[in-house]
Protein backbone atom coordinates (compact mmCIF):
# COMPACT_ATOMS: atom_id res chain seq x y z
CA UNK A 1 0.00 0.00 0.00
CA UNK A 2 1.32 3.45 -0.89
CA UNK A 3 0.49 6.81 0.66
CA UNK A 4 0.71 10.20 -0.98
CA UNK A 5 1.80 13.18 1.11
CA UNK A 6 2.82 16.69 0.20
CA UNK A 7 6.58 17.08 -0.20
CA UNK A 8 6.74 19.52 2.71
CA UNK A 9 4.29 20.29 5.53
CA UNK A 10 4.14 23.65 7.31
CA UNK A 11 3.85 23.67 11.10
CA UNK A 12 2.22 26.52 13.01
CA UNK A 13 3.74 26.58 16.49
CA UNK A 14 0.89 27.41 18.88
CA UNK A 15 2.45 26.77 22.29
CA UNK A 16 2.80 30.48 23.26
CA UNK A 17 -0.97 30.97 22.81
CA UNK A 18 -3.16 27.88 22.55
CA UNK A 19 -0.56 25.90 24.45
CA UNK A 20 -0.31 28.20 27.46
CA UNK A 21 -3.88 29.49 27.69
CA UNK A 22 -5.10 26.57 29.80
CA UNK A 23 -2.14 26.47 32.21
CA UNK A 24 -2.84 27.32 35.84
CA UNK A 25 0.57 28.85 36.48
CA UNK A 26 0.64 32.26 34.76
CA UNK A 27 4.02 32.73 33.11
CA UNK A 28 5.92 35.99 32.92
CA UNK A 29 6.43 37.86 29.68
CA UNK A 30 10.12 36.96 29.84
CA UNK A 31 9.35 33.24 29.99
CA UNK A 32 6.85 33.49 27.13
CA UNK A 33 9.44 35.28 24.99
CA UNK A 34 12.02 32.63 25.89
CA UNK A 35 9.60 29.93 24.68
CA UNK A 36 9.20 31.83 21.43
CA UNK A 37 12.97 32.22 21.10
CA UNK A 38 13.48 28.49 21.56
CA UNK A 39 10.86 27.79 18.88
CA UNK A 40 12.72 30.08 16.49
CA UNK A 41 16.09 28.54 17.36
CA UNK A 42 14.62 25.14 16.50
CA UNK A 43 13.71 26.42 13.05
CA UNK A 44 9.97 27.02 13.42
CA UNK A 45 8.91 30.01 11.32
CA UNK A 46 5.17 30.52 11.87
CA UNK A 47 4.29 31.18 15.50
CA UNK A 48 1.04 32.04 17.26
CA UNK A 49 2.28 34.33 20.01
CA UNK A 50 -0.76 35.61 21.93
CA UNK A 51 -4.48 36.23 22.01
CA UNK A 52 -6.09 39.61 22.54
CA UNK A 53 -8.92 38.52 24.82
CA UNK A 54 -10.31 39.48 28.21
CA UNK A 55 -7.50 38.71 30.72
CA UNK A 56 -10.09 38.06 33.43
CA UNK A 57 -11.36 35.10 31.43
CA UNK A 58 -7.96 33.92 30.16
CA UNK A 59 -5.35 35.21 32.67
CA UNK A 60 -2.44 33.58 30.82
CA UNK A 61 -3.01 35.94 27.88
CA UNK A 62 -2.71 39.14 29.92
CA UNK A 63 0.00 41.44 28.58
CA UNK A 64 -0.34 40.37 24.97
CA UNK A 65 0.87 43.80 23.85
CA UNK A 66 4.04 43.44 25.91
CA UNK A 67 4.75 40.04 24.40
CA UNK A 68 4.33 41.45 20.90
CA UNK A 69 6.61 44.38 21.72
CA UNK A 70 9.32 41.89 22.67
CA UNK A 71 9.19 39.90 19.44
CA UNK A 72 12.38 40.04 17.39
CA UNK A 73 12.26 41.80 14.04
CA UNK A 74 12.43 38.89 11.59
CA UNK A 75 11.56 38.92 7.90
CA UNK A 76 11.57 35.13 7.81
CA UNK A 77 8.95 34.61 10.53
CA UNK A 78 5.17 34.97 10.46
CA UNK A 79 3.86 36.29 13.79
CA UNK A 80 0.23 35.43 14.46
CA UNK A 81 -2.28 36.34 17.18
CA UNK A 82 -5.88 35.44 17.97
CA UNK A 83 -8.72 37.95 18.27
CA UNK A 84 -12.39 37.31 19.04
CA UNK A 85 -13.92 40.75 18.53
CA UNK A 86 -13.27 44.23 17.13
CA UNK A 87 -11.68 45.46 20.37
CA UNK A 88 -9.22 42.56 20.25
CA UNK A 89 -8.44 43.33 16.62
CA UNK A 90 -7.82 46.99 17.42
CA UNK A 91 -5.40 45.99 20.19
CA UNK A 92 -3.60 43.55 17.91
CA UNK A 93 -3.26 46.01 15.05
CA UNK A 94 -1.98 48.70 17.41
CA UNK A 95 1.10 46.60 18.23
CA UNK A 96 2.30 46.93 14.62
CA UNK A 97 4.28 43.73 15.13
CA UNK A 98 1.97 41.07 13.72
CA UNK A 99 1.77 39.56 10.25
CA UNK A 100 -1.35 37.47 10.66
CA UNK A 101 -4.63 37.68 12.56
CA UNK A 102 -6.50 34.53 13.55
CA UNK A 103 -10.25 34.59 14.14
CA UNK A 104 -12.62 31.85 15.26
CA UNK A 105 -16.11 30.73 14.30
CA UNK A 106 -17.89 27.78 15.86
CA UNK A 107 -19.83 24.81 14.54
CA UNK A 108 -21.98 24.34 17.67
CA UNK A 109 -24.43 26.79 19.23
CA UNK A 110 -23.88 25.55 22.78
CA UNK A 111 -20.10 25.69 22.55
CA UNK A 112 -20.33 29.09 20.89
CA UNK A 113 -22.47 30.52 23.67
CA UNK A 114 -20.13 29.18 26.37
CA UNK A 115 -16.95 30.15 24.54
CA UNK A 116 -17.82 33.49 22.91
CA UNK A 117 -21.39 34.21 23.92
CA UNK A 118 -22.50 33.70 20.31
CA UNK A 119 -24.46 31.21 18.23
CA UNK A 120 -22.99 29.58 15.14
CA UNK A 121 -24.54 32.20 12.88
CA UNK A 122 -23.40 35.07 15.09
CA UNK A 123 -19.84 33.74 15.34
CA UNK A 124 -19.61 33.40 11.56
CA UNK A 125 -20.89 36.93 11.04
CA UNK A 126 -18.35 38.39 13.48
CA UNK A 127 -15.50 36.31 12.02
CA UNK A 128 -16.32 37.57 8.52
CA UNK A 129 -16.30 41.19 9.70
CA UNK A 130 -12.94 40.72 11.41
CA UNK A 131 -11.45 39.05 8.34
CA UNK A 132 -12.49 41.94 6.11
CA UNK A 133 -11.12 44.51 8.57
CA UNK A 134 -7.87 42.56 8.85
CA UNK A 135 -7.43 42.51 5.09
CA UNK A 136 -8.15 46.24 4.87
CA UNK A 137 -5.44 46.78 7.49
CA UNK A 138 -2.96 45.02 5.23
CA UNK A 139 -2.53 41.87 7.30
CA UNK A 140 -3.18 38.25 6.45
CA UNK A 141 -6.41 36.95 8.01
CA UNK A 142 -7.24 33.32 8.64
CA UNK A 143 -10.13 31.62 10.40
CA UNK A 144 -10.58 28.44 12.42
CA UNK A 145 -13.88 26.58 12.70
CA UNK A 146 -13.97 25.31 16.29
CA UNK A 147 -15.52 21.96 17.31
CA UNK A 148 -15.71 21.00 13.64
CA UNK A 149 -15.49 17.30 14.50
CA UNK A 150 -17.76 17.24 17.53
CA UNK A 151 -19.02 19.34 20.43
CA UNK A 152 -18.49 18.44 24.12
CA UNK A 153 -22.04 19.59 24.86
CA UNK A 154 -24.07 18.66 21.76
CA UNK A 155 -22.13 15.64 20.54
CA UNK A 156 -21.47 14.95 16.83
CA UNK A 157 -21.45 17.86 14.41
CA UNK A 158 -22.78 17.04 10.95
CA UNK A 159 -20.47 17.35 7.98
CA UNK A 160 -23.19 19.33 6.23
CA UNK A 161 -23.04 21.97 8.97
CA UNK A 162 -19.26 22.14 8.67
CA UNK A 163 -19.35 22.57 4.90
CA UNK A 164 -22.08 25.21 5.12
CA UNK A 165 -20.11 27.16 7.75
CA UNK A 166 -16.92 27.01 5.69
CA UNK A 167 -18.70 28.25 2.57
CA UNK A 168 -20.10 31.20 4.52
CA UNK A 169 -16.66 32.02 5.95
CA UNK A 170 -15.14 31.78 2.48
CA UNK A 171 -17.25 34.78 1.43
CA UNK A 172 -14.88 36.97 3.50
CA UNK A 173 -11.90 35.67 1.47
CA UNK A 174 -9.70 34.38 4.30
CA UNK A 175 -6.16 33.45 3.41
CA UNK A 176 -6.68 30.08 5.10
CA UNK A 177 -9.40 28.06 6.82
CA UNK A 178 -8.70 25.60 9.64
CA UNK A 179 -10.91 22.78 10.82
CA UNK A 180 -10.33 22.41 14.55
CA UNK A 181 -10.92 19.34 16.68
CA UNK A 182 -11.13 21.58 19.73
CA UNK A 183 -11.79 18.86 22.30
CA UNK A 184 -10.23 15.86 20.58
CA UNK A 185 -13.28 13.83 19.59
CA UNK A 186 -12.50 13.29 15.91
CA UNK A 187 -11.23 10.08 14.33
CA UNK A 188 -9.15 9.63 11.14
CA UNK A 189 -12.00 8.52 8.90
CA UNK A 190 -13.99 11.59 9.90
CA UNK A 191 -11.00 13.89 9.38
CA UNK A 192 -10.27 12.49 5.93
CA UNK A 193 -13.91 12.87 4.90
CA UNK A 194 -14.26 16.38 6.33
CA UNK A 195 -11.17 17.86 4.71
CA UNK A 196 -11.87 16.17 1.39
CA UNK A 197 -15.47 17.42 1.38
CA UNK A 198 -14.56 20.96 2.42
CA UNK A 199 -11.80 21.21 -0.17
CA UNK A 200 -14.18 19.97 -2.86
CA UNK A 201 -16.84 22.47 -1.79
CA UNK A 202 -14.30 25.30 -1.99
CA UNK A 203 -12.98 24.08 -5.31
CA UNK A 204 -9.48 24.07 -3.86
CA UNK A 205 -9.55 27.89 -3.80
CA UNK A 206 -8.59 28.37 -0.14
CA UNK A 207 -5.76 26.53 1.67
CA UNK A 208 -6.84 24.36 4.60
CA UNK A 209 -5.15 23.80 7.95
CA UNK A 210 -5.63 21.14 10.60
CA UNK A 211 -5.84 21.79 14.35
CA UNK A 212 -5.98 18.68 16.53
CA UNK A 213 -6.09 17.95 20.24
CA UNK A 214 -5.09 14.62 21.69
CA UNK A 215 -7.80 14.24 24.33
CA UNK A 216 -8.65 10.69 23.24
CA UNK A 217 -5.26 9.71 21.82
CA UNK A 218 -6.29 10.27 18.18
CA UNK A 219 -4.50 13.57 17.55
CA UNK A 220 -1.50 12.23 15.63
CA UNK A 221 -3.60 9.78 13.62
CA UNK A 222 -5.92 12.64 12.74
CA UNK A 223 -2.99 14.79 11.65
CA UNK A 224 -1.83 12.03 9.32
CA UNK A 225 -5.36 11.66 7.95
CA UNK A 226 -5.45 15.39 7.24
CA UNK A 227 -2.17 15.13 5.34
CA UNK A 228 -3.63 12.26 3.34
CA UNK A 229 -6.51 14.57 2.44
CA UNK A 230 -4.05 17.09 1.03
CA UNK A 231 -3.67 19.45 4.01
CA UNK A 232 -0.23 21.07 4.03
CA UNK A 233 -0.41 23.11 7.25
CA UNK A 234 -0.85 21.73 10.77
CA UNK A 235 -0.95 23.36 14.19
CA UNK A 236 1.20 21.84 16.92
CA UNK A 237 2.52 22.77 20.33
CA UNK A 238 5.93 22.21 21.90
CA UNK A 239 5.53 19.54 24.56
CA UNK A 240 1.94 18.89 23.52
CA UNK A 241 0.61 21.48 25.95
CA UNK A 242 -2.74 23.19 25.52
CA UNK A 243 -6.46 22.92 25.93
CA UNK A 244 -9.61 24.97 25.88
CA UNK A 245 -10.55 27.00 28.99
CA UNK A 246 -14.21 26.69 28.03
CA UNK A 247 -14.37 22.91 27.61
CA UNK A 248 -13.71 20.78 30.66
CA UNK A 249 -11.19 17.99 30.13
CA UNK A 250 -9.88 19.24 26.79
CA UNK A 251 -6.32 17.96 26.62
CA UNK A 252 -3.33 19.41 24.83
CA UNK A 253 -2.50 19.98 21.20
CA UNK A 254 -0.50 17.43 19.27
CA UNK A 255 3.16 17.79 20.22
CA UNK A 256 5.38 19.53 17.69
CA UNK A 257 8.27 17.15 18.25
CA UNK A 258 6.02 14.09 17.87
CA UNK A 259 4.55 15.53 14.67
CA UNK A 260 8.02 16.11 13.23
CA UNK A 261 8.88 12.46 13.80
CA UNK A 262 5.61 11.36 12.20
CA UNK A 263 6.14 13.52 9.12
CA UNK A 264 9.67 12.32 8.50
CA UNK A 265 10.87 13.63 5.13
CA UNK A 266 7.71 15.74 4.84
CA UNK A 267 8.67 17.72 7.96
CA UNK A 268 9.43 21.43 7.48
CA UNK A 269 12.90 22.10 6.12
CA UNK A 270 15.25 23.58 8.68
CA UNK A 271 13.35 22.49 11.79
CA UNK A 272 15.50 20.53 14.25
CA UNK A 273 13.45 17.86 16.07
CA UNK A 274 16.11 17.51 18.76
CA UNK A 275 15.96 21.24 19.47
CA UNK A 276 12.17 21.13 19.68
CA UNK A 277 12.37 18.19 22.09
CA UNK A 278 14.92 20.13 24.13
CA UNK A 279 12.52 23.06 24.30
CA UNK A 280 9.84 20.67 25.55
CA UNK A 281 12.12 19.44 28.33
CA UNK A 282 12.86 23.05 29.29
CA UNK A 283 9.13 23.82 29.32
CA UNK A 284 8.48 20.82 31.54
CA UNK A 285 10.75 22.37 34.14
CA UNK A 286 9.05 25.75 33.82
CA UNK A 287 5.56 24.30 34.26
CA UNK A 288 6.71 21.85 36.91
CA UNK A 289 4.83 18.85 35.59
CA UNK A 290 5.12 16.05 33.00
CA UNK A 291 4.09 17.03 29.48
CA UNK A 292 2.07 14.95 27.00
CA UNK A 293 4.90 14.76 24.46
CA UNK A 294 6.46 11.35 23.87
CA UNK A 295 9.47 12.20 21.71
CA UNK A 296 10.86 14.58 24.34
CA UNK A 297 11.23 11.59 26.66
CA UNK A 298 12.18 8.93 24.13
CA UNK A 299 15.76 7.63 23.82
CA UNK A 300 17.88 8.98 20.92
CA UNK A 301 17.25 7.38 17.55
CA UNK A 302 20.00 7.63 14.92
CA UNK A 303 19.01 9.23 11.60
CA UNK A 304 19.15 7.29 8.37
CA UNK A 305 22.66 7.24 6.81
Amino acid sequence: MSFTVSPRIEIVEVSPRDGLQNEVVVLSTEVKLELIRRALDAGLRRVEVASFVNPQKVPQMAGAEVVCAGLPLRDDVTWSALVLNRRGLERALATERLDEISVVAVASDTFGRRNQGRTVAESIAVAKELLVETRHAGLRGQVSLAVAFGCPYEGPVSLQRVVEAVLELAEAEPAEIALADTTGVGVPRQVLEAFSSVDAALGGAIPLRGHFHNTRNTGMANAFAAVQAGVVTLDASIGGIGGCPFAAGAAGNIATEDLLFLLGEAAPSGVDPAAVAGAARWLKGILGKPLPSTLAHAPPYPPAP
